[in-house]
């Protein structure tokens, strides 16, 4: 398949040499005229191009995954924060040499927490490896936020089994990196949360939540109300770790205060094993051809 773009190309270097020549490190951007529109940061940084830039993040991601014959992916969602059970065991370590009793509390959480970590991992690499011989039409890729925990778990997990996986990072005031785990070509950032999501979207074939926090549930809620709504064809949404989902999340409450019907406790399923996970979504899309 054709590249996008052919970086040989002179009007690339010329375009990325006037932008260049124009910006000073952090300095504040000048307008001028006389520059490429397409090469000038503070025009397309302007209020009113904020169209372009929402045009601009919806197809340089979907053009990058059409090439590379990323159809269907099994997105996979959960904090940021956890650690594997190697980092987290040392961790526990040097919270027990420091003696404070708030920091062996926190890394003790964090140890038991890994399990997770080590879950999205073998999950993802068992997506891959079922799917690495496939032919491109039922091929699943694994797809994440791109960022550390159970972000880069899963990605790490596609990556030992040979596989590529996306990794749809943010920017954000702390500035995430994204996770090295990401195959090169399908490691994107994306400004805006809502064309970040659209792309959670336009490819999954199943939204696997493991524990998370607010951004988790965000993106969790997102998915159930645009299938609960039927803006979103219905997928596989899977709520990895029980205990942890229904402690945190009561939708029987919801159903007796007539907020939700009873019909849409059917969107989600919790699951605590991964071979399961993957036998549902395989079964959904069974039933569905």
């Amino acid at each position: 398949m054709d590249s996008m773009i052919n970086n040989k190309d002179p009007r690339i270097a010329d375009a990325w040499s006037d932008l260049r020549a124009n910006i000073d490190g952090k300095a504040q951007l000048q307008p001028i005229s006389n520059r490429l529109a397409f090469a000038d940061a503070e025009f397309l940084l302007r209020r009113e191009t904020r169209g372009i830039r929402f045009q601009l993040e919806l197809l340089k991601p979907d053009l990058a995954q059409q090439e590379l014959g990323i159809n269907h992916t099994v997105v996979i969602f959960g904090s940021a924060r956890f650690k594997s059970e190697e980092e987290s065991h040392a961790q526990l370590a040097a919270a027990m040499e420091s003696g404070d009793e708030a920091r062996i509390k926190k890394a003790k959480v964090l140890l038991k927490n890994a399990a997770y970590y080590e879950k999205a991992r073998a999950f993802a690499n068992l997506i891959t490896h079922e799917c690495r011989d496939l032919s491109p039409e039922e091929q699943f890729f694994v797809c994440t936020g791109g960022g550390p925990g159970i972000m880069e778990a899963a990605n790490r997990g596609a990556q030992e089994a040979g596989g590529m996986s996306v990794g749809l990072n943010i920017a954000l005031p702390h500035e995430q990196e994204p996770n090295p785990y990401i195959t090169p070509n399908l490691s994107f950032k994306f400004h805006y949360f809502a064309l970040r999501k659209m792309h959670f979207m336009m490819r999954a074939k199943a939204l696997v939540a493991f524990p998370g926090g607010f951004g988790t549930m965000d993106e969790l809620f997102e998915t159930l109300t645009l299938v609960q709504c039927r803006k979103s064809k219905p997928v596989p949404i899977i709520l990895f770790g029980s205990d942890y989902w229904r402690r945190l999340f009561n939708p029987h409450m919801l159903v007796e205060e007539g907020a939700i019907n009873e019909e849409d406790l059917g969107l989600f399923k919790y699951v605590d094993d991964i071979k399961e996970a993957w036998q549902i979504i395989q079964d959904f899309w069974k039933n569905e051809a």
